[in-house]
């Protein structure tokens, strides 16, 4: 058979170590394999070339992707299933494998019912993909935060400050969470519970007044604003731009500036606030994130040797096993709340 493999979305740890999976377990069962270059952009632009072993070798350690990334929206471009179709004919392609999160495997997903036979592989950073338990680059991104939260500890103490630090998570708090808590941040604000400025301040001022000079506060970058005519389920988001990508999502951040102003304002307290942002996407994978992405990219070269199309590698407890892609990207994966009220048992 002759395999596509191609990366969508943002790119994370781990990427390569997937390709490079899926490659050598491919030509293990004598295949070959094909690279799509930018995600679905280039296979609406017949944009690939073939992947051997001199491709893939010495990718593992490396962040990115070797194959580049794109958030083409095929069903954005006019008769853009039909020229993916063709294309896909066109370069003789009997399988693909998409490897990307809710944007990427939802376009796999439409594809898949128009004929093609795709398999997908999780991938976001924000850990929101629903139907499996962990993506690849999720731990990556958590290491950064953390080690950046411990960093600003330092500075914090030294000068007496609070500071605000902004991390990744447009609906789901999960990095924030994680990182807060490994961190030891005073304070986590998450998209799933909207925040009254009022708690962090009387948060802040409770530690002051216990002789503790100095609070970090971990900030999601979706966290919304709870206001008096909202309810704790809705919120408002802070906008950074109103300019929406292909998939429609709109440019976020700033809330760890807004945050910052306000407690210093509403305290007397000098705050800052740093913004991690792409920071987090950078560098080399994790262990973990090498090893889970290895073990997906295996997992989606068996899926194609077997024709069980329409399926993705997801992680189940500490099996591989494959869902559906329609179940994988259904719904996104948030913070319950049984896990954020453990945080909060470390707030103030």
């Amino acid at each position: 058979m002759k395999i596509g493999v191609l990366t969508g979305g943002g790119d994370c740890p781990g990427l390569n170590a997937v390709i490079r999976a899926v490659v050598r377990k491919s030509l293990e069962y004598g295949h070959q394999v094909y690279g799509i270059k930018r995600g679905w952009k280039g296979l609406i632009e017949k944009n690939y070339e073939e992947l051997t072993l001199d491709s893939i070798s010495g990718i593992l350690h490396k962040g990115g992707t070797i194959l580049g990334s794109s958030r083409t929206n095929v069903y954005k471009i006019e008769n853009g299933e039909n020229i993916a179709k063709e294309n896909f004919k066109a370069m003789e392609l009997d399988a693909l494998v998409a490897i990307g999160g809710e944007d990427t495997l939802g376009i796999a997903s439409k594809l898949f019912k128009a004929g093609l036979n795709v398999v997908g592989v999780p991938k976001t950073i924000d850990n929101d993909l629903n139907a499996t338990d962990y993506t690849f680059g999720f731990d990556s991104a958590v290491n950064v935060a953390t080690e950046a939260i411990d960093r600003l500890h330092t500075t914090a103490e030294s000068h007496e400050r609070v500071m605000v630090v902004e991390v990744m998570g447009r609906h789901a708090g999960w990095i924030a969470l994680h990182a807060g808590l490994a961190g030891g941040a005073d304070y986590i604000l998450i998209p799933e519970v909207p925040f009254d400025i009022n708690d962090i301040v009387d948060a802040v001022k409770k530690r002051h007044a216990r002789g503790k000079k100095f609070s970090i506060i971990c900030v999601a970058e979706g966290a919304k604003v709870k206001t008096e005519e909202e309810t704790d389920k809705d919120g408002s988001f802070v906008l950074a731009s109103l300019k929406k990508d292909s998939f429609g999502h709109v440019m976020l951040g700033g809330i760890a500036e807004i945050i910052a102003e306000e407690i210093e304002k509403r305290t007397g307290l000098e705050t800052r606030s740093t913004v991690l942002g792409h920071i987090q996407r950078g560098g080399s994978p994790t262990a973990f994130d090498r090893v889970l992405g290895t073990r997906f990219g295996i997992f989606a070269a068996e899926l194609v040797n077997n024709k069980d199309f329409g399926k993705m590698a997801a992680l189940k407890g500490s099996q591989i096993v494959g869902v559906s892609l329609d179940e994988a990207t259904g719904k996104l994966k948030t913070v319950n709340p049984e896990f954020y009220e453990l945080a909060k048992t470390f707030f103030n």
